[in-house]
């Protein structure tokens, strides 16, 4: 056990993701904290580098730039689907973010870019990719 965040840590942490105008994308400050194993891909490596180092009870916060925490957006990672593909239960209105399913069983979230009566064009790049982005964290334990 370490006193100190390592990259193979597992770490108990509070986080939240924020734009830099402070609107909060996911926060687990107010819910059960998170445990991650870092260097297993659970975490973005950018925002794992930010926690090498830290120590229980330790709270930093970071500013990454456009791109950095989730990289690009890909434009290949854009597609129209046609409309049978998908569930029938499917939540489908301009924007929503829908959970799919693919071929070999890993779940995929993609955002709703535009529909029509035949098809819908979805965004599977990371919600955040190319935005700017305001990691807080607590360290809450490591092992």
């Amino acid at each position: 056990m370490s006193d100190r965040v390592l990259p193979n840590s597992l770490v108990t942490l509070h986080y939240s993701m924020a734009l830099p105008s402070g609107q909060i994308v996911i926060s687990t400050f107010d819910a059960t904290p998170a445990t991650l194993q870092l260097g297993q891909g659970e975490m973005s490596a950018p925002l794992e580098a930010c926690l090498i180092g830290m120590q229980a009870g330790q709270r930093q916060s970071f500013t990454l730039e456009p791109g950095q925490a989730f990289g690009w957006p890909v434009q290949a990672r854009i597609e129209r689907l046609s409309r049978r593909l998908l569930p029938a239960d499917a939540q489908l209105t301009e924007g929503a973010l829908i959970e799919l399913m693919a071929p070999d069983k890993t779940k995929l979230a993609a955002r709703v870019v535009e529909l029509d009566a035949e098809s819908v064009l979805l965004d599977f790049n990371h919600p955040l990719a190319g935005k700017a982005v305001v990691f807080d964290v607590q360290v809450v334990g490591i092992c």
